[in-house]
């Protein structure tokens, strides 16, 4: 954590410095920030996967179900952190549209799940 805070803070101290004289270098250098705070969590992303990838194989879960959320919490933060980037650009409308882009695969994702669990409620009501 300390990394990430101290490269945070260097990189925020770097683009007030250099924002008046370079805007678009100022840029570049949020740019790279967040890319390598992102590199610096891909190895905790991976160990928390194996984690409930190892509980839901000893729960007996389907592992196409566990695959279909983790696509879906993938997909969310994956859109979080370019709409994120984007709103840095001052391009707020297509961080809007990326938003809006993940929302709707998330949705398209989540229907196979819905659905199955709807066929559940159902078969548990009785006749």
């Amino acid at each position: 954590m300390l990394q990430i805070v101290g490269l945070g803070l260097v990189a925020t101290f770097l683009v007030l410095v250099v924002k008046e004289q370079k805007p678009n270098f100022a840029f570049f250098i949020v740019m790279f920030a967040g890319c390598a705070i992102f590199l610096f969590l891909i190895d905790q992303v991976h160990a928390i996967i194996m984690m409930i990838e190892k509980i839901a194989v000893n729960a007996n879960v389907n592992m196409v179900y566990l695959e279909t959320i983790l696509k879906i919490i993938g997909i969310a933060y994956i859109a979080e952190f370019a709409s994120q980037m984007t709103k840095d650009a001052g391009q707020g409308a297509i961080a809007s549209k990326i938003e809006l882009a993940g929302k709707i695969l998330i949705l398209a994702m989540a229907i196979p799940i819905l659905t199955v669990l709807i066929e559940t409620i159902v078969q548990m009501i009785p006749n």
